[in-house]
């Protein structure tokens, strides 16, 4: 019990990863890799800020902040540098490791002995676990909240109409650059906030600890959206939280049937596969009967 409890805690806290890209991967329309490190770095942040006594609050915020400056530095290389997005990600992302390095003064830093955002009173009062699923289902009702009102507003919709159709929108005086830009802030901004939290939720910060993180976000994703179907914009967002927690229970089942913690990515490269080509596999093995048309016979 006490496993698929912190299964699902991991999935509530991972879940803002999934989140964080679905804003570039599924409404822009685009892959940030710059997330493999704004996760990091959020972690990086946190932790060094809280082993030198700062607060934990402030401390996750400064995260928060990192990772949305990464996000206006890969915004600005793609709509003024006019460096394709792929690129301008993977340069931001190359250039943040060694400011990891700088933050921490290391290739890790641990939080052992120090206060963090879950050991408040209230939180070190619940059952083993729970600590980290109370946590996460606040920090995600916050986030989707935003998100939902953010994406409703006149500039959401005209943040969405981009994704969309980018010439039509820009034919309509959207400003495409500032959004663009403002969609990666914001993406990246809840991928640093996702990795503060992991960090304290494991007690340390890594350098490598961002490697796999975009499958991990798109597993979310694609798992949130194959599980349950045709979904309006808002009940897509919770979707990605379900999706998570479905896929940390799904390794935590692999991981029951035997198999080592260093096949992880592999594993998790292998259902993020399979629940993207299920589509196709419907359609190969006739899982789905195909829908009849015609003029109804009348006797």
């Amino acid at each position: 019990m006490n496993l698929i409890v912190s299964a699902i805690g991991q999935g509530l806290l991972w879940a803002l990863l999934g989140l964080g890209l679905y804003l570039t991967f599924r409404i822009l329309n685009f892959a940030d890799m710059t997330v493999e490190g704004t996760f990091p770095l959020g972690a990086a942040v946190a932790v060094a800020n809280i082993s030198h006594g700062m607060s934990p609050y402030l401390a996750t915020f400064l995260a928060l902040l990192a990772g949305m400056a990464a996000g206006l530095v890969t915004g600005l290389l793609y709509t003024k540098g006019k460096i394709p997005i792929l690129l301008a990600g993977i340069l931001t992302m190359t250039a943040i490791y060694s400011i990891n390095l700088r933050i921490m003064g290391g290739s890790n830093i641990s939080l052992i002995g120090k206060k963090t955002l879950l050991n408040n009173e209230f939180l070190e009062n619940l059952p083993q676990y729970f600590n980290s699923v109370a946590l996460g289902i606040v920090i995600v009702v916050v986030i989707t909240g935003i998100l939902i009102f953010f994406l409703n507003t006149d500039f959401g919709q005209a943040f969405i109409a981009i994704g969309d159709n980018p010439s039509m929108a820009k034919s309509l005086g959207i400003h495409t650059d500032f959004m663009v830009i403002v969609g990666l802030m914001l993406s990246n901004g809840i991928v640093a906030l996702c990795g503060a939290l992991i960090a304290q939720n494991n007690g340390y910060a890594d350098i490598n600890m961002g490697i796999g993180t975009i499958v991990i976000a798109l597993a979310s994703i694609i798992i949130g959206e194959v599980a349950f179907g045709e979904l309006t914009l808002n009940q897509r967002l919770v979707a990605v939280t379900l999706g998570s927690i479905i896929y940390r229970l799904i390794l935590l089942a692999v991981l029951q049937l035997g198999f080592s913690a260093n096949d992880l990515n592999l594993i998790s490269s292998i259902v993020l596969a399979l629940c993207m080509m299920l589509p196709q596999l419907e359609k190969v093995l006739h899982l789905k009967k195909p829908v009849e048309r015609g003029v109804k016979k009348h006797d």
